[in-house]
């Protein structure tokens, strides 16, 4: 594929810091987890508009990149805006719903990057 075959531009979300949590995150895992998410990070960029099984919405402005690992579930949370996946949050997930501090975190760098603080 090149170029003209991208639907989504990446980007991880920024702290005023200028640290990017969910690139700080993903380093962390093992090697085989981080290419998984990884790859379906890339489905998503080259495939969107995307629905289940990778990808859920859960709300207006925001989905989640749906990772099945070895032996545990990841997800990545993200927003688009302008053909640009912003990936706001990340978590192994640990119960069948969303955990609500992983949601206010990406509610937080979502209203961040909306200039709503």
């Amino acid at each position: 594929m090149d170029n003209e075959d991208i639907r989504l531009e990446v980007f991880f979300f920024q702290s005023e810091r200028g640290s990017e949590p969910v690139r700080d995150w993903l380093k962390s895992l093992p090697f085989d987890e981080k290419r998984i998410i990884g790859e379906d990070i890339k489905t998503v960029q080259f495939g969107w508009p995307l629905g289940m099984p990778i990808v859920r919405k859960l709300e207006p402005g925001l989905w989640e990149v749906r990772s099945k690992l070895a032996d545990k579930i990841a997800r990545v949370l993200f927003t688009v805006k302008d053909q640009k996946m912003v990936l706001l949050q990340g978590f192994i997930k640990k119960s069948d719903k969303t955990p609500q501090d992983d949601l206010n975190v990406a509610h937080q760098r979502l209203a961040q990057l909306r200039g709503e603080k």
